[in-house]
C-alpha cells in the first residue's frame, strides 16, 4: 500500500511511530477545548487526514482504515494537527459534526474508572459554569441566586446583563484592576445565564466568533 505519508515527511516532522506502525491521536473539540476521544493512526491514515480534512483512524481491531463518521455522519473536520514534544503522539483539534462517541456521548470519556457514568470533561471552567447553569434551571428558587434568576425571567435576567456590562464598563474607566476582573466575572455568569434560558449554547457563541476570525483572516 503506497503511504500518503512520506518518509521525507516523517523526517521533517521527526514524528514516531512505534512498533506497529501506529501514533496515538488525542481528539479535541476546536471550538471548546472538550476533549473527545484517543483513536490510532498509521501513516496512511494520518495522511488522508490531512489530505481530506477530516479524521482517519486506523482500526486495530479490525485492521483496517476507518473514516471517522463514515456511516453516522458524525464527521471531524480537522482545523489543526500537532505534535507533542516527543513526537509520539497527535492532538488533533476539529469541529465534530454530532456526537463523538459510538454511545452517542459528546465525548467519549463519559466514565470514573468504577464504570460509573459522568458529564463529559468540562474543557474550561465556562464550559464547566454552562453546566452548573443548566442544573440550576430546574432547581427550587430557593435552592440558589441561578434558580431565582430563572424564576424571575427573562426580562429580568437581560436586564441584570445589562447592568453588569455597565458596571464592567465603568471599571474599566475608573476603577482599579481589581474591580474590572469582579464586574467581568458578574458580566460573563449572567450573560451565561441569558443564553442559557434562551437555549442558546455556549458553543454557539464560540463558533460565531471562529467564522469572524476565519473571515477577517481570509479578508487580509
Amino acid at each position: 500500500m503506497l503511504s500518503a505519508w512520506t518518509a521525507a515527511q516523517r523526517n521533517v516532522l521527526q514524528l514516531k511511530f512505534d512498533a506497529f506502525g501506529l501514533i496515538p491521536a488525542i481528539i479535541q473539540d476546536a471550538l471548546t477545548g472538550r476533549v473527545l476521544m484517543l483513536g490510532w493512526m498509521n501513516e496512511e491514515a494520518l495522511g488522508r487526514t490531512l489530505r481530506t480534512g477530516e479524521v482517519w483512524f486506523w482500526s486495530r481491531s479490525r485492521q483496517t482504515l476507518w473514516h471517522k463518521g463514515d456511516t453516522s455522519g458524525n464527521v471531524l473536520r480537522v482545523r489543526e494537527v500537532r505534535a507533542d514534544c516527543d513526537a509520539d503522539c497527535l492532538l488533533v483539534r476539529a469541529e465534530p459534526a454530532g456526537p463523538t462517541c459510538h454511545t452517542g456521548r459528546e465525548s467519549c470519556f463519559w466514565q470514573d474508572v468504577k464504570g460509573d457514568a459522568l458529564q463529559p470533561p468540562a474543557a474550561s471552567f465556562l464550559d464547566e459554569l454552562a453546566e452548573i447553569v443548566q442544573s440550576r434551571r430546574v432547581a427550587a428558587p430557593d435552592e440558589s441566586y441561578t434558580a431565582r434568576l430563572f424564576a424571575q425571567g427573562r426580562l429580568k435576567i437581560a436586564q441584570k446583563v445589562g447592568e453588569e456590562g455597565l458596571e464592567a464598563a465603568l471599571a474599566g474607566v475608573a476603577q482599579d484592576d481589581n474591580r474590572l476582573i469582579e464586574e467581568s466575572a458578574d458580566l460573563l455568569f449572567h450573560l451565561i445565564v441569558l443564553l442559557n434560558e434562551r437555549g442558546v449554547a455556549l458553543r454557539e457563541v464560540l463558533a460565531r466568533l471562529a467564522e469572524r476570525h476565519t473571515r477577517a483572516t481570509q479578508e487580509q
